[in-house]
């Protein structure tokens, strides 16, 4: 409530109650504190182009993910926002090439991640990642010592995790061992592990293989048996996303599978309430991998002023302002010169913080090449979509395994011949 508070009183600072030609408004989600940092940074930018009124709207990722793209299939929508569906709503982007100041600074800089948030086929600039994140998980320290249970290894897989979780939650009476995000995003990372290929020879998704059943298989039976919490995934319908996050803050979880860009928000809330620790992704028979992913900021395509948007762009896109945005958010830059001088300072003197940033930096070099496909693939976000709504109803008892798979490669089907693509 008190981010929430926080952030409410920087939107509110920065609000102006009429629109006119220099508006530009930022639609942003938050998973920690990236909000009242970005209101910091832009209170600068205002001092110094007091001619251009910017709006920061901070929204639950919901709306992101869910409104969001209504708005703009109706040709409407903020000025700029932050999103995670990049590749599947990049017809919306602006291309901000001809308008910011020096397009071969954004390709240098922003030039690995440029493809996923472009059309297919085009050389625009869309905008720039926030962060590059990548899937894992974290596990509660202090439960397990005091469960007298050993740590899985670095090479341990989703079975070892799931018989160790659950020791701990009976020795310590929690509700649940383990938890993963209600999100398709976040199952593909073990799917991907299973040996799971959801893209075929002609690059539109394929049929659900052995490797992902196999693995939505086990889960399913996880949350029958006790040991991975069902309440994340029916507490919710559709495609809603909903992390585990406050449960594994509220120490009543093990175990929980989620990513990097949870680091900020444990610091923050868990404090010294107990110790954590970063384990990467468990193992399945295929790979020991992760999603990469993130979230990226992108200029809207129906905005009145583009030249104001492309000047708010490339203020934050800069080297001084997105290491400073890194540093404090610590969020891991996609920004390639500050990666390469490495001398980022992560503004924290929690060292389970930096541990967990170090975890997850190593374990970026074992992802599957599969996981490392998902980001800039058009198709993506339609196949999570899929997977988080079918498997919901299996953990529901409102479908049957069998069927939901079914009904998972039909639903995509559908989105696929519904495209015209």
């Amino acid at each position: 409530m008190k981010l929430r508070s926080l952030l409410a009183g920087a939107t509110l600072a920065l609000l102006t109650s009429t629109a006119y030609a220099g508006d530009v408004r930022i639609m942003w989600y938050s998973d920690g504190v990236e909000g009242e940092v970005l209101a910091d940074l832009m209170k600068r930018f205002i001092d110094q182009n007091p001619d251009i009124k910017v709006t920061i709207d901070n929204v639950a990722f919901g709306v992101i993910k869910e409104q969001l793209p209504v708005q703009l299939e109706a040709g409407h929508g903020p000025d700029i926002a932050r999103v995670t569906a990049l590749k599947d709503l990049s017809r919306h982007w602006l291309d901000l090439r001809p308008l910011i100041s020096d397009a071969a600074y954004w390709d240098a800089n922003f030039g690995a991640q440029a493809d996923w948030m472009r059309p297919d086929g085009s050389n625009q600039i869309s905008g720039f990642m926030t962060q590059v994140t990548l899937t894992g998980g974290f596990a509660n320290k202090t439960l397990f010592e005091q469960a007298g249970v050993p740590l899985p290894g670095p090479d341990a897989t989703w079975d070892d995790w799931a018989t160790a979780s659950k020791k701990v939650a009976d020795s310590q009476q929690i509700p649940f061992a383990m938890a993963l995000d209600r999100s398709g995003h976040r199952i593909t990372a073990p799917n991907i592990a299973f040996g799971a290929n959801y893209i075929g020879a002609d690059g539109k998704p394929a049929p659900l293989d052995k490797g992902a059943k196999d693995f939505i298989t086990k889960f399913v039976g996880w949350t029958n048996d006790g040991v991975m919490s069902k309440d994340v995934w029916v507490s919710a319908a559709g495609q809603t996303y909903r992390a585990a996050a406050d449960d594994f803050i509220n120490a009543q979880l093990a175990y929980y599978y989620s990513g990097s860009w949870q680091i900020p928000n444990f610091a923050t809330k868990i404090g010294n309430g107990f110790d954590w620790v970063a384990t990467g992704s468990p193992c399945g028979p295929a790979a020991c991998t992760g999603m990469p992913g993130g979230a990226g900021l992108v200029a809207v395509k129906y905005t009145k002023n583009p030249k104001d948007v492309a000047k708010v762009m490339d203020y934050l896109a800069s080297e001084a302002v997105v290491k400073e945005f890194s540093e404090r958010t610590l969020f891991i830059p996609a920004h390639k010169g500050i990666l390469d001088k490495g001398d980022l300072n992560f503004k924290t003197e929690d060292p389970q913080v930096k541990a967990a940033l170090d975890v997850f930096v190593k374990a970026s070099k074992t992802t599957a090449p599969a996981a490392q496909k998902m980001p800039g693939w058009r198709w993506a976000d339609t196949v999570y979509g899929a997977l988080v709504t079918r498997v919901a109803q299996v953990i529901a008892g409102e479908l049957p395994l069998d069927d939901a798979f079914t009904r998972i490669d039909s639903d995509v089907a559908t989105k696929v011949k519904d495209s015209g693509l």
